[in-house]
C-alpha cells in the first residue's frame, strides 16, 4: 500500500483526527506500508505526505483529518 493510502486508512478508521506521531505509530504497527529502506516511517515522512496532498488532507488544532 503506498504511503498516501496507508494514512487515508488509518485517519478514516479515527473520528477526530490523529497527530502525524500517532498516524505514524498506527501504520508502523499495522504495517500498512514499508519503506525500500526497511525502516518505519517517520513522523516527518507523514507530514510530508500530507503537504502534497492538500486536496485529501485538512491541518487544524494539531491534528490531521480528511478533507471530506
Amino acid at each position: 500500500m503506498k504511503i498516501e493510502e496507508a494514512i487515508v486508512y488509518v485517519i478514516a478508521s479515527r473520528n477526530g483526527g490523529m497527530t502525524t506521531d500517532q498516524i505514524a505509530e498506527a501504520i508502523n504497527r499495522q504495517k500498512l506500508h514499508v519503506r525500500k529502506d526497511g525502516l518505519p516511517v517517520t513522523s516527518k515522512q507523514v507530514y510530508a505526505v500530507i503537504c502534497r496532498f492538500p486536496g485529501v488532507f485538512v491541518k487544524e488544532n494539531g491534528r490531521i483529518m480528511l478533507n471530506y
